[in-house]
C-alpha cells in the first residue's frame, strides 16, 4: 500500500471505507479534498453557496444545511435548476430509493451539460460521484451552475484545495497529491485600481529594483543559512516554495513536517502544494493581506516573488535594521 495514503485522511472510519473491496473495487480511481488540514477559503465558499441556495428557494421553503448531505439525491438541485433556468425536468420531485436518485440525477445532469454546453471530458462531476455525496464533485457542479445562471454572483475567488486521487490497482491502493482550484484566481478589485508600491518600483524606479532584490535575498540567505542553504537567486531558489516554507518556520518558529511538504518537488504539482501551504501559513499569521497566484511563484515572477517575500521582511527585517 502506498505510505501516503495513511496520511490522507484524518478519520480512520474513511479509509476504512476505502479498503473495503466491495465499495472500492478493483480498477476503480477516485479523487477526494484531503482533509488534512484546515482550508478557511474552502469553508467560506460552501457557506457562501449554502447561503445562495437558501436564498434563491426560500419561497419554496427549502433549508439546505450540508453541501454533502442535502444535494445528492437531487431534489435540491432540481428545485434550483426550475427556479433559475426555468428548466422544466421530467422527473419526479421526490426520489426515494436509490435507482430512482440515479436516474432522477441523471436526468438533472445532463440538463445542466446541455445549458453549460459541455462535453462529457469537461464534467468535473457524474451522478455517481454526487449520489455517493463527494464534496469535490459537489462544489464543482454548484460553482458551474452559479457562474451560468447567476454571472452577476460574486464567488470567493481564489478557493483551491489540496486533492488526492486515490487508484485502486492489482497490487494495492496507489495514491497521488495534487492542488485543484475550485473557483477562478482574480485580483483584488481594489488592488487592481491601486499600484502597490511594488508595481511602482518596476514601472516607475526599473534601476532600484536589483537593490530591493539584493536586500530580500541577503534577509533570507540570513536566516536559512542556519540551516546551511544559501540563497542566491529569487526566480530559480523560490519557484518550488521549499526555501520559502524553510523561511518562514525560520521566522514564524513553525516546525514543518516533512511529510506535510515536498523537500524534492518533481512536478509542478508538488511546488504548487508547497507554494500554497507557504502562502496559507503567511495568512494564518496575518502577513499576508492581498491575493497572490501561487503559480506566478512556480513560474518564477520576480515581482510575485519580491511581494511574498517582503511580507516576511516588514516584519523581521525592519528589526534587524
Amino acid at each position: 500500500m502506498d505510505p501516503g495514503l495513511l496520511n490522507a485522511f484524518t478519520q480512520p472510519s474513511t479509509l476504512d471505507r476505502f479498503l473495503t473491496e466491495d465499495v472500492f473495487t478493483k480498477g476503480e480511481k477516485r479523487k477526494l479534498i484531503k482533509q488534512t488540514s484546515n482550508n478557511p477559503k474552502l469553508e467560506e465558499l460552501k457557506l457562501f453557496l449554502t447561503e445562495w441556495i437558501n436564498t434563491t428557494l426560500k419561497e419554496e421553503h427549502i433549508v439546505v444545511k450540508s453541501l454533502e448531505e442535502d444535494l445528492y439525491d437531487g431534489l435540491v438541485l432540481h428545485h434550483l435548476l426550475e427556479n433559475l433556468g426555468s428548466l422544466k425536468l421530467d422527473v419526479d420531485k421526490i426520489a426515494l430509493t436509490e435507482k430512482k436518485q440515479r436516474q432522477k440525477l441523471s436526468v438533472i445532469l445532463e440538463a445542466v451539460a446541455k445549458c453549460l454546453q459541455l462535453e462529457e471530458s469537461q464534467l468535473k462531476w457524474s451522478v455517481e460521484s454526487i449520489l455517493a455525496k463527494d464534496l469535490l464533485s459537489t462544489l464543482h457542479l454548484l460553482v458551474a451552475i452559479a457562474k451560468h445562471f447567476d454571472p452577476s454572483l460574486a464567488l470567493p475567488p481564489n478557493v483551491q484545495v489540496e486533492t488526492i486521487t486515490i487508484e485502486n490497482t492489482s497490487r494495492g491502493l496507489k495514491t497521488s497529491n495534487a492542488v485543484e482550484y475550485i473557483t477562478k484566481h482574480k485580483e483584488n478589485t481594489e488592488a487592481q485600481s491601486k499600484n502597490d508600491a511594488f508595481d511602482e518600483l518596476f514601472s516607475c524606479a526599473p534601476d532600484k529594483v536589483d537593490a530591493v532584490k539584493k536586500a530580500l535575498l541577503e534577509f533570507a540567505d540570513q536566516h536559512v543559512g542556519k540551516l546551511g542553504l544559501n540563497v542566491k537567486d529569487i526566480e530559480s531558489q523560490f519557484s518550488d516554495g521549499v526555501i520559502l516554507l524553510l523561511l518562514i518556520g525560520q521566522l514564524e518558529g513553525y516546525f514543518l513536517n516533512l511529510r506535510n511538504f515536498f523537500l524534492t518537488p518533481a512536478s509542478t504539482m508538488e511546488m504548487l502544494h508547497n507554494v500554497n501551504l507557504a502562502l496559507e501559513l503567511l495568512a494564518e499569521g496575518g502577513l499576508l493581506n492581498f491575493p497572490v497566484n501561487s503559480e506566478d511563484i512556480v513560474n518564477g515572477d520576480t515581482k510575485a516573488i519580491m511581494r511574498v517575500l517582503y511580507c516576511l521582511y516588514s516584519k523581521y527585517g525592519t528589526k534587524e535594521a
